[in-house]
């Protein structure tokens, strides 16, 4: 079963921490999806602060998301100290 997507917090340079249902946090970065006309509106940082948790991932107030396998799969783990 896929993780889900519990919580997330918006980072420096478009970036997301996402905390996910198995306990794993990762980092995601959004900046390569500005090349889709949905994520266009993102590049506006105040509206890039704006996503929440939504279903098993994430979304913005424009109705751009990421799918859930997606979102776990291309972020990379943040390594505890």
């Amino acid at each position: 079963m896929r993780p889900k997507a519990i919580d997330v917090k918006v980072l420096n340079n478009y970036e997301l921490e996402i905390k996910f249902d198995n306990n794993e946090r990762k980092i995601f970065d959004v900046k390569p999806y500005f090349k889709f006309k949905i994520f266009n509106d993102l590049k506006n940082y105040e509206e890039f602060k704006k996503v929440q948790i939504s279903g098993l991932s994430i979304e913005w107030e424009n109705g751009a998301d990421i799918c859930p396998d997606e979102l776990y799969n291309n972020s990379r783990q943040i390594l505890e100290e």
